[in-house]
């Protein structure tokens, strides 16, 4: 029982000291780099509506897509081990093929190409 009792009262001390150290020791007053909004590259005063290219748009669609694909593939090696593996590769395949064709019209559409 002392031994817990002393081990609550090292780590609320603890607890306390640090606390007290970072609010002693922080930095109190931040110059205005700090203060300004990151907004990726686009100047935070100038207008919010200058055109936005949709090639970009297009891209993050892109990668979030073959993420996603990535993400249900990774099982594979496990889910081959199952009852079914048949019924895996079909399914796996499946999903593979619609995300090619999809790949495939996207790029007969010219949705790849960056310059015009």
């Amino acid at each position: 029982m002392n031994m817990m009792l002393f081990m609550l009262m090292l780590s609320v001390s603890l607890s306390i000291i640090l606390t007290t150290l970072n609010f002693w020791l922080a930095q109190m007053n931040p110059d205005s780099e700090k203060l300004s909004p990151y907004e990726c590259g686009f100047d935070p005063l100038g207008s919010a509506r200058l055109p936005f290219s949709i090639r970009f748009f297009l891209i993050a669609i892109l990668f979030l897509l073959f993420d996603l694909e990535i993400a249900l593939l990774l099982p594979l090696p496990w889910a081959l081990q199952l009852q079914s593996p048949l019924y895996t590769f079909t399914w796996t395949s499946t999903i593979i093929l619609l995300l090619t064709l999809g790949l495939v019209y996207e790029w007969t559409q010219g949705g790849l190409e960056w310059a015009e």
